[in-house]
């Protein structure tokens, strides 16, 4: 079975319906043993959301702390042609930037066209790095699309254990759509990321939720990114030239 280093989405007590501190959430991920954490709050559209000035001052963070090397990023929220809720003064100065769809946010998409559509634009915007939860049932894209932009434009797709989750309200996750999504990633050569998009410490590093996925697609390490703290930091170094944060 597939071994994470890296958990590259998680959300804290600044997401304003999650509920752990910064620090319990990295305690927990060297607990687990992981190398590696992105802590990615929610963007201000998002009901609860912080204000931008909160991802202004990241930056205070240790790049290091209990022995884990900690992202600085957020989970923006796409919204009408593919916009992001953070300026890109902000984004830039982030280390790990994800984005993807989510409700009352102020966005106007209402199909399927939609949701790909602004989805292939926000994979174009040379400052995301991951998109999160497409295989979403509540915004259902077209996959081909979405993981040829992505190939084309070195972008990171999620698998997202939460979707998977029984205690979550209402169904999100689809078993059959998320293997197709994994086979057109391994297709085109993209990477995925195996996230838990914890909300609590407890969740932090566990995929156990996606066990069958991975079995069943038959992942293995090359395709997924966060199998390896050391291939996380090479794909987001400057020297990367197709993930450079220049706009």
């Amino acid at each position: 079975m597939i071994k994470i280093e890296a958990d590259l989405h998680t959300h804290t007590v600044h997401s304003g319906h999650a509920y752990s501190t910064l620090n319990e959430m990295v305690k927990a991920a060297a607990n687990r043993g992981l190398k590696l954490i992105a802590i990615t709050d929610h963007g201000p559209n998002l009901p609860g959301g912080p204000h931008e000035y909160y991802f202004g001052n990241l930056n205070v963070i240790p790049d290091n702390l209990h022995g884990i090397r900690v992202l600085k990023g957020i989970e923006a929220n796409i919204l009408d042609d593919g916009q992001l809720d953070l300026p890109k003064s902000r984004l830039k100065n982030l280390e790990f930037v994800a984005a993807g769809l989510h409700e009352d946010t102020g966005h106007n998409l209402k199909t399927k066209s939609d949701f790909t559509e602004a989805t292939i634009k926000a994979i174009k915007n040379p400052l995301v790095d991951m998109i999160t939860h497409p295989a979403n049932l509540r915004f259902p894209v077209y996959f081909k699309e979405i993981v040829k932009a992505a190939h084309e434009n070195d972008v990171i797709i999620e698998i997202n254990a939460s979707s998977f989750n029984k205690n979550k309200i209402g169904k999100r996750g689809d078993i059959e759509k998320s293997l197709d999504l994994c086979n057109l990633a391994k297709k085109y050569g993209v990477y995925l990321s195996l996230n838990t998009d914890a909300h609590f410490y407890t969740e932090v590093g566990d995929i156990s939720n996606l066990n069958y996925i991975i079995k069943k697609a038959e992942l293995n390490k090359s395709n997924v990114i966060n199998t390896s703290k050391k291939r996380i930091l090479k794909y987001l170094s400057p020297d990367n030239s197709q993930k450079q944060k220049v706009i």
